[in-house]
């Protein structure tokens, strides 16, 4: 080991994260239920494309009103 090696920094919200996952291990698969649950969802691509297909152009200036 160098003599000019600085030992390694830890954060305190890095000693906090390290010790949540030591006091609570189950928490990291409570984590992972709750992105299933709202993010990791299985897509039908036919419903999907169909909702694109049926979007309407939007403006450029949302708030612009239409010449009359």
């Amino acid at each position: 080991m160098s003599i000019f090696r600085r030992p390694d920094y830890e954060s305190d919200t890095t000693q906090f994260i390290h010790r949540l996952k030591v006091e609570k291990p189950e928490l990291e698969a409570q984590q992972r239920q709750g992105r299933e649950l709202l993010w990791d969802k299985l897509l039908d691509r036919t419903s999907w494309r169909g909702f694109r297909q049926a979007e309407v152009a939007q403006n450029p200036y949302v708030y612009q009103t239409e010449p009359k």
